[in-house]
């Protein structure tokens, strides 16, 4: 029998993820791996999420609360923002396919940068609309550019800053600059999902925005500073108008049980914040000078990562690693994506480093 399968939906490729760590111990009889390509705390999660998450588990025979009231509450006294202005999700994945479900009509355009997190692009096509992929100018977004590609078909304009993979941040004046070009029409959401390990003073106020009813959508995520990647959990803050037509297509239950409650325990966390913060500071410095005296290149990062060209093939120094245990991410050309990790991990990278590079400079 054949598939019906809409042109667009048949011609995508799924998103990878990366390799995990036991499929790569599998394959290459490799053991204790490491992995340095999520993006995760490598600090893991919050220790008072830990501890409600036993105590979750014995009602999961119960759905969870369809509508995350507590935990809607919980961000809402934290942002001091009206919980009907809070949405919930399966990670900020979710909320981002919900914004485009609520927003996009085949055809319907939504702005990007053209090296930016891969699920805006897919998500778009799968919601049949059309990615309009703007290049990046010094590896951040080229604001200007972006506004200028806006047309009456525009509804969605994504910005992520931090930006993955590059790590580069837009500052106040920069954003601003682009909200008063922008026609009422579009909606902007703000993709913070490294929001908490910024260290720059220039960083947007991005709820400010929301505060001033202007159209936009700020996401944050649980998978990445609190640890919870595990869990799935992600938020975003918007206007109630947004809000309430976005929850018209969310799904029920989309949120679980022990999500619910660890994401809870873990916002209120603020020492295990400060320590993965101050860690990633100082193992960031450390990766920095150490990838800088093997005469690679580094983009200064806001993030939890460093992006890297390595001055030759990427994906040959992937494979490479791999080799040696560890697990990076290959974005294109010579360029890779390192996440920060425990000093231990850090320190094995660059031997494995120092190990592989005579060998593909031979090659080269």
């Amino acid at each position: 029998m054949a598939l019906h399968v809409h042109p667009t939906i048949a011609s995508l490729k799924p998103y990878s993820p990366g390799k995990p760590l036991a499929e790569l111990e599998r394959e290459l009889g490799i053991r204790e791996a490491i992995k340095l390509a999520s993006n995760e705390n490598p600090w893991g999660p919050s220790p008072k999420a830990l501890q409600v998450i036993e105590r979750a588990s014995a009602s999961l025979h119960r759905y969870p609360d369809g509508g995350a009231h507590d935990l809607r509450q919980a961000l809402a006294n934290k942002w001091h923002v009206p919980n009907d202005q809070i949405l919930v999700g399966n990670g900020s994945d979710e909320i981002i396919s919900l914004l485009i479900k609520t927003f996009l009509a085949p055809g319907d355009e939504a702005v990007m940068a053209d090296l930016t997190f891969v699920m805006y692009r897919l998500s778009v096509l799968g919601g049949h609309g059309v990615p309009v992929e703007v290049p990046l100018k010094h590896w951040k977004h080229d604001l200007s550019a972006m506004v200028d590609a806006v047309t009456d078909r525009t509804r969605l304009f994504f910005i992520c800053n931090p930006n993955n993979p590059t790590g580069t941040m837009l500052t106040t004046q920069e954003i601003d600059g682009a909200l008063i070009r922008l026609p009422e029409h579009v909606v902007v959401v703000f993709d913070e999902a490294y929001y908490e390990y910024v260290r720059d003073a220039a960083y947007p106020d991005s709820l400010r925005y929301v505060r001033e009813g202007r159209s936009v959508v700020v996401l944050r995520t649980f998978s990445k500073i609190y640890g919870l990647a595990g869990l799935r959990v992600g938020y975003g803050i918007t206007t109630s108008e947004i809000a309430g037509y976005v929850n018209r297509v969310r799904p029920p239950f989309n949120v679980n049980s022990l999500a619910q409650e660890a994401a809870q325990a873990a916002l209120l966390d603020d020492e295990h914040v400060a320590k993965s913060c101050a860690m990633n500071e100082a193992e960031m410095m450390f990766l920095e000078e150490g990838l800088t005296a093997m005469g690679f290149k580094t983009i200064p990062s806001q993030a939890n990562l460093i992006y890297c060209d390595v001055g030759m093939d990427g994906a040959s120094m992937y494979d490479a690693l791999l080799r040696e245990g560890v697990i990076v991410r290959h974005i294109r050309g010579p360029m890779i994506r390192v996440t920060i990790g425990q000093p231990t991990e850090n320190r094995r990278l660059l031997q494995a480093l120092e190990h592989v590079l005579p060998n593909l400079s031979k090659s080269a």
